[in-house]
């Protein structure tokens, strides 16, 4: 497997080592107004710090994952006409609403691109996306690099 590939797993909350489920427990806290403070929120989670950090931005609920609906999409692309209009057309197809698009000026036949996308009414489910994406003609990388509502 390419060290690039995002892959997302749906795990039982139980066979999860108790850092990453303390750490869950700690974005709740905070999320909730619970914590008012990460310090705060390791110390009732009985977690360090390091831990907390180390994994916070790799773990969600489930619930709060079907909730997202804006995502970064970063790609590495084909400088060659016809590749975003190609990767524009296919959000379209799976109803993903392009919200902005930043493009870089290409250097060595090869541009990168941004997409933030409102992933709402997206048909697929966002693994399934950004493999579309990766499958396409032209494209030589596309990875999911942020989430927000």
């Amino acid at each position: 497997m390419n060290s690039n590939d995002e892959t997302f797993y749906l795990i039982r909350s139980d066979m999860l080592p108790e850092a990453i489920q303390k750490t869950v427990k700690a974005k709740s806290m905070l999320a909730s107004g619970e914590a008012q403070t990460v310090q705060e929120a390791v110390e009732r989670a009985g977690i360090s710090r390091s831990s907390f950090y180390k994994y916070k931005d790799g773990v969600y609920p489930f619930n709060a994952m079907m909730k997202e609906k804006i995502v970064t999409v970063a790609l590495t692309l084909e400088h060659r006409a016809g590749v975003l209009s190609g990767i524009l057309a296919y959000m379209a197809k799976y109803r993903g609403n392009v919200l902005t698009i930043h493009q870089t000026i290409p250097l060595q036949g090869v541009a990168n691109v941004t997409l933030s996308i409102d992933t709402a009414q997206v048909t697929e489910s966002l693994t399934e996306l950004i493999q579309g994406l990766k499958d396409m003609d032209g494209v030589f990388r596309a990875a999911l690099v942020g989430r927000g509502e």
